[in-house]
């Protein structure tokens, strides 16, 4: 399916998915929680969203010209119930939910669900197979655990902003939820592999303590082992690389841009080859890597010459002839019209009620046996609400 064609969903339907049959009671708010339970539904999880009555989750005012775009997109696949968990008839009915469910997502400062007396021993007691995804920013233990985790504290204090950015101007952040959305994608991995732990070791449930930190972290490669030996960490340098050259976005003549990187021995060579400069290749600044890397700013003012002097189309197409890994740099509208994007249905347009279509990414791995699937578009505040308790209000009422 292209980004052109409408993907229609009249409900939810039968769950498709390796996940199907999996039912995750969500109580996160904004992006890392929703990026964790988003993967899971689009693989066939039933995620219920427990929303906090009349308000409902902070990323729904996310807002774009007045539209919800983050909610719609990321709450995909979901169903919502307002349920007051904490106290009263509200969290009973939430235990009774976590009975007959495989995950609980969170993401309160470490010590709030423990102050409503609904921290992990309490849920575990209620379901022994239960999986809890507790999100935070700093883990709930150390020095900071209770300290504000926002994504964007994490990023600068991780080392990644530090990083970021040209070298004559300050660190730069990201501009979009980075260290939640990292977060999001080891939470559902992790989900999955403790529910697999579920089906080989006879039922036992566990707690996944996951940080904003930690995953940020592991991004940044070798960064701390570099830091190790030199003492020193990585400074900005754009879109140079400190451990490879070239590697650049370079100006076309047409105001285009194209970018390159030879961060093989033999990829550097072509390069040369393309720029109909081959003796550079036994010239002893760009000999070998490490040489590139200590003369990159010559480099790069000799590769960016010849690509200045060329269209970025005439450019690449030079560097394709010549198996050169190199490519245009585009925006996100670029991509409706990117034959390989349109093929591939990378892009998707989801029917919406208030909008005709909303433009989103499809399901991202692709599954031969079990694929996922868009099921269902974002809920509204409360959608599901008598359609997932009204049975558990019955049950309590034959109880009584």
């Amino acid at each position: 399916m292209s980004a052109d064609e409408l993907l229609r969903v009249e409900g939810a339907g039968a769950r498709r998915g390796g996940l199907s049959g999996v039912r995750v009671l969500d109580l996160s708010r904004l992006v890392a929680g929703n990026m964790a339970t988003h993967v899971l539904a689009d693989h066939g999880a039933d995620v219920i969203k427990i929303e906090a009555p009349g308000r409902g989750d902070d990323l729904r005012r996310w807002r774009v010209g007045g539209v919800e775009v983050f909610w719609k997109v990321f709450a995909r696949n979901k169903r919502s119930v307002e349920l007051d968990f904490r106290s009263g008839e509200g969290r009973e009915l939430f235990l009774e939910l976590v009975g007959d469910a495989q995950v609980v997502v969170e993401n309160f400062v470490p010590g709030k669900m423990e102050g409503w007396n609904l921290g992990p021993d309490t849920l575990l007691a209620r379901n022994p197979s239960l999986i809890v995804l507790r999100v935070s920013g700093w883990g709930q233990s150390g020095p900071m655990a209770r300290s504000p985790g926002f994504g964007t504290l994490v990023e600068a204090r991780s080392g990644w902003a530090y990083m970021n950015g040209p070298a004559d101007r300050p660190p730069t952040l990201p501009p979009l939820a980075l260290a939640d959305m990292i977060a999001g994608l080891y939470g559902a991995s992790a989900v999955q592999t403790a529910l697999r732990q579920v089906e080989v070791a006879g039922g036992a449930g566990q707690v996944v303590d996951l940080s904003l930190l930690e995953p940020i972290l592991s991004i940044l490669g070798a960064e701390a082992a570099q830091f190790g030996l030199t003492g020193t960490p990585t400074e900005r340098s754009g879109n140079q690389s400190s451990h490879a050259a070239p590697r650049n976005v370079y100006a076309a003549s047409d105001g285009g841009f194209v970018a390159l990187s030879g961060s093989m021995q033999a990829m550097a060579e072509r390069i040369f080859r393309a720029i109909e400069r081959p003796e550079l290749i036994d010239d002893a600044r760009f000999t070998d890597n490490d040489a590139r890397v200590a003369h990159r700013d010559e480099l790069d003012a000799i590769i960016g010459g010849w690509i200045g002097g060329r269209t970025r189309d005439e450019a690449l197409a030079r560097f394709d002839e010549l198996g050169v890994t190199a490519g245009p740099l585009g925006a996100i509208g670029d991509l409706f019209a990117d034959p390989h994007v349109r093929e591939r249905g990378s892009l998707v347009r989801l029917a919406d009620a208030s909008l005709g279509s909303v433009a989103m990414h499809g399901v991202v791995a692709r599954l031969s046996r079990t694929p996922g699937a868009i099921a269902a578009p974002a809920p509204r505040l409360g959608e599901h609400s008598d359609e997932i308790l009204a049975p558990y209000r019955a049950r309590r009422e034959d109880r009584s």
